[in-house]
C-alpha cells in the first residue's frame, strides 16, 4: 500500500519554481535514497511531505491528507505519523538526552509519566544507546548524537521516517552505522526517505533511488 502519491507537483519556495512535475509513490517500508547537488530541492521536497512547504499544483497525498487542501488544524496529526532526521541534530542543549525525548512525548499526548519512561527505554534500545539518556548532548560523540535523534524520531511509532542528510556531519565509519540503523528501521516496517550526495552509501546499501536534476524528479 502506498502512504505517499505525488502526481505532477510543483513545489515553490519565495514564488520560485524548486521542483516542478514531480511524480512519485512510496510504500509502506520501503527505503528510499533522495539524491542531488546541495540546493537540488531535496529538503523542499522533504519538507512538502510534511506540510512545512505548500504544494501549488499537482496531486499529493501522503497517508490519507491531501496536502494541497490539509487544513492547518490537522498538520499536527500528519506529522505525528512522520519521525524527522536532522543533519545538525537540533537536540536541547540545556538538558539531557532522556529530558530530550521527554519533551517531545509531553508535547504529543504522553501524559503518563511510567509509559514515557518505557518508551524512551525502548527507543534508545532499538539504536544501541541503553544507559546514555543521562548524558548531556555535548558529552556525546556525532554518531551518539545522530542516534539519539534517530531514537527521538521513533518515538511516536512512525509511518515514515525522513532523514535529510543523516550522515553529512558524520566519518564514514559512523555514518554507515547510521544507514544500517536506518535500513533496519524500514526492514521493521516504517518507509525511510533518505537524502543523501554520498554515492558510496549507495553502493554499500542497497536501495531504491531518487534524483533530483534540473528541478526534476528522476526515479529508478
Amino acid at each position: 500500500m502506498a502512504i505517499i502519491e505525488y502526481n505532477n507537483v510543483q513545489i515553490l519556495r519565495k514564488e520560485h519554481v524548486v521542483l516542478k512535475d514531480v511524480t512519485f509513490s512510496l510504500a509502506e517500508g520501503e527505503f528510499v535514497y533522495l539524491t542531488g547537488k546541495v540546493g537540488s530541492g531535496k529538503s523542499s521536497l522533504m519538507k512538502s511531505i510534511y506540510a512545512e512547504v505548500p504544494i501549488t499544483e499537482g496531486e499529493a497525498r501522503v497517508f490519507d491528507y491531501d496536502l494541497p487542501t490539509i487544513r492547518r488544524r490537522d498538520i499536527p496529526y500528519l506529522r505525528r505519523r512522520i519521525g524527522i532526521v536532522f543533519q545538525d541534530f537540533q537536540l536541547l542543549t540545556d538538558r539531557s538526552v532522556f529530558a530530550n525525548l521527554e519533551f517531545v512525548l509531553k508535547a504529543t499526548g504522553w501524559t503518563d509519566a511510567a509509559a514515557r519512561n518505557e518508551r524512551i527505554e525502548e527507543v534508545m534500545k532499538r539504536v544501541g544507546m541503553t544507559n546514555k539518556s543521562y548524558k548531556m548532548p555535548h558529552e556525546l560523540s556525532g554518531g551518539e548524537q545522530q542516534r539519539v535523534v534517530i531514537a527521538r524520531a521513533l518515538l511516536n511509532n512512525p509511518d515514515l521516517i525522513l532523514a535529510d542528510e543523516p550522515t553529512g556531519n558524520l566519518d564514514p565509519e559512523t555514518g554507515a552505522r547510521i544507514v544500517e540503523h536506518l535500513h533496519d528501521i524500514a526492514a521493521a516496517g516504517t518507509a525511510v526517505i533518505m537524502a543523501t550526495h554520498n554515492m558510496q552509501l549507495l553502493e554499500a546499501y542497497a536501495g531504491r533511488t531518487m534524483h533530483i536534476e534540473a528541478k526534476k524528479l528522476i526515479t529508478d
